[in-house]
């Protein structure tokens, strides 16, 4: 269980949703839609998703709340984190820890994250298992039960985790600078986890708060995927979730982010560095409110850029120039607000970080200047569809993905259709792209460096 980022790329986000692989890619009329997803709603509002996969014997039921960190109040950053944590606490039915020794002993698997604009639960289990962890989850749905003598002993679990994964690592500390210097309004500046200082305030009624507010049928989504028919499916869902009653949820209001009208820097130095990184991140376009085919076009140029050793910037800066010891990018989509694309690097012991920089901005305004080739698009293309073929076989994964893009405000009708979309885009679609995404004034620029002996 913890805190999970948005960070995927939509390109392969989508990916792990085919189920099979068209070996032309440029012919459009050989790219069907390959995934059949079937969908009803309950009356309650809860949203039922199915992904029929009849492999293997087994399951995976996932329910995803459509409430994350992004949304809390102010002074309360943390609370979506840990109230996931607090979940697994006890039911008027199920002691605390039951729900999760239940899973051990039927063989199965099970756990959570939160991200900025979700909160998901899922099992991994046998098929003849599924109506009873829909039960269980159902059950916590609508009755956890919380006290102080469980809710104090989780706090310090949770700032023990902060401690693991931020404070005491120079990485996650400037990590957590850098997005607090990308979103200067927004919540996405503020860490899923939560400021140290606020987590410690938080409290048990905090937490119940919380869950009475957003943990109800109407604020939810349920993905069943593997060896199931979506119609026992639906008349399991209406079975346990069905009697539960809708609440009425706030509505989703969020500071947004004011045009950005000045690059930022953010430098930081620590001991315990021993190799020096740099990044640069460009604020992007709501993917809710954006066209899909100027998305995908940002996709295959995160693709195109940094999408392993064949990309520009690997190729150019680690396997030619030799300056870099790495160098990427990726066009992170995965968002219900602001998307953002980043560009990243680390020089080798023989250069700077200015040289890494220097060059990876020689390649940017190349791309600007005079797009791309058509072998490329063409690899690009190959490669994004191609890594269907070996994240097909997850039936999680498919359904962490689907949860994942609806929760965050994407169409069935868009994530079924993303091979094609990706198939239509052009080389002029992705030169465009990277005038509109790579806006100086509207980025942020990291390094993270070892400590001199005179600091």
């Amino acid at each position: 269980m913890g805190p999970l980022r948005s960070s995927y790329v939509i390109a392969l986000a989508f990916c792990l949703l085919l189920t099979g692989f068209v070996a032309n890619v440029q012919a459009a009329d050989d790219i069907p839609t390959l995934f059949n997803p079937k969908a009803t709603t309950l009356d309650n509002g809860l949203e039922v998703v199915v992904l029929e996969d009849h492999r293997a014997p087994i399951v995976t039921h996932m329910v995803w709340y459509k409430i994350g960190a992004a949304d809390e109040k102010p002074l309360k950053s943390g609370i979506a984190h840990f109230l996931e944590h607090l979940m697994f606490k006890g039911t008027k039915s199920l002691a605390p820890g039951e729900f999760s020794a239940i899973v051990a002993k039927n063989g199965g698997q099970e756990n959570a994250f939160t991200s900025y604009d979700y909160t998901a639960y899922f099992q991994n289990v046998s098929v003849d298992k599924l109506p009873l962890f829909m039960k269980m989850e159902a059950d916590r749905m609508q009755n956890l039960q919380l006290t102080d003598d469980v809710v104090a002993p989780e706090l310090k679990v949770v700032l023990e985790e902060r401690s693991q994964r931020t404070d005491n690592t120079p990485g996650g500390q400037f990590s957590e600078q850098f997005n607090a210097a990308q979103y200067m309004a927004h919540p996405y500046g503020t860490p899923i986890i939560g400021w140290r200082h606020e987590i410690e305030g938080l409290t048990t009624q905090d937490a119940l708060d919380w869950y009475n507010t957003y943990y109800a049928p109407n604020n939810a989504i349920l993905i069943v995927a593997g060896d199931v028919k979506a119609e026992d499916v639906f008349t399991l869902a209406e079975k346990y979730y069905g009697p539960i009653p809708a609440k009425e949820i706030p509505e989703r209001e969020r500071v947004q982010e004011p045009p950005q009208l000045a690059k930022r820097v953010v430098e930081m130095s620590d001991s315990r560095v021993r190799q020096p990184s740099w990044r640069q991140s460009y604020l992007g376009p709501v993917s809710r409110q954006t066209d899909p085919a100027e998305l995908r076009a940002l996709e295959v140029l995160g693709r195109i850029l940094g999408g392993g050793v064949t990309s520009r910037l690997y190729n150019d800066l680690v396997v030619d120039g030799k300056i870099a010891t790495n160098a990427g990018a990726y066009f992170n989509s995965g968002a219900y607000d602001n998307t953002s694309f980043l560009l990243y690097g680390s020089p080798t012991p023989d250069h700077s970080i200015e040289d890494v920089e220097a060059a990876v901005k020689t390649i940017i305004r190349d791309v600007m200047t005079n797009g791309i080739t058509e072998k490329e698009l063409a690899r690009a293309k190959k490669q994004m569809l191609a890594d269907a073929i070996y994240a097909r076989d997850s039936m999680q994964g498919a359904a962490n993905i689907f949860g994942a893009a609806l929760a965050n405000g994407e169409s069935i009708e868009n994530i079924v259709n993303w091979p094609q979309q990706i198939s239509d885009v052009t080389a002029e679609d992705v030169k465009a792209a990277a005038n509109m995404i790579f806006d100086e004034r509207q980025s942020v620029v990291g390094r993270l460096l070892p400590e001199q002996p005179n600091e």
